[in-house]
């Protein structure tokens, strides 16, 4: 693999981010998925549950174990996992395909319950909420180089906060802005990147 300042240039001659490293997985993740709209309060559950997870880690480490965590998280099913337990809890705290941290299980099963509650009352609630954080059309120039894209950004602060508000865990502006990146709320594929003139 050829690489070219911040870009890898793949055996398919394309030029990709280079956060992608040389992983087969994760260059399908970031062709198919990363960067892309995604909406829908059980899959915008899904993807904040594992940014939650990933804090301290790196993205390739929950990527390889994403089916691992459906299985466990029931598809991230909300009336599923607020639900949950003590005794699943203790399940999941032995569930080798998973990260096994007691604070973030913990927060997923409390977020599932917020969420649960709140989104009976207002069904489409996280995704209005989230996607009303998107930064607005044109405010953003495309990065050049993987220093010009940021940690976090006023508008991930301002959803961080946002959720905090209605009882969220795990929810920094850290985690925010990664929520941001992978549900294309922002675009930030790299100038040369393939996915950026696609």
């Amino acid at each position: 693999m050829v690489v070219r300042h911040d870009l890898r240039v793949g055996p398919d001659d394309r030029a990709r981010c280079g956060w992608i490293g040389e992983d087969a997985e994760y260059r399908r993740y970031h062709d198919e998925e990363w960067g892309r709209p995604l909406h829908g309060d059980r899959p915008l559950f899904e993807k904040l549950s594992l940014e939650a997870f990933q804090s301290g880690l790196s993205w390739i480490t929950i990527l390889r174990r994403r089916e691992g965590f459906r299985a466990a998280f029931d598809g991230f099913a909300i009336e599923a996992v607020a639900s949950y337990d003590d005794e699943d809890a203790q399940r999941l705290l032995l569930d080798e395909r998973i990260i096994r941290n007691p604070a973030k299980i913990a927060a997923t099963i409390a977020n599932a319950r917020v969420l649960h509650d709140w989104l009976q009352q207002e069904p489409g609630g996280l995704d209005a909420l989230i996607w009303s954080h998107a930064p607005a059309p044109g405010r953003r120039t495309r990065p050049r180089s993987l220093a010009e894209v940021p940690a976090t950004t006023p508008e991930s602060t301002a959803l961080a906060r946002a959720l905090k508000a209605r009882g969220l865990r795990f929810v920094g502006p850290t985690t925010a802005y990664a929520l941001m990146q992978s549900a294309g709320l922002v675009d930030d594929h790299l100038e040369g990147c393939w996915r950026a003139e696609a």
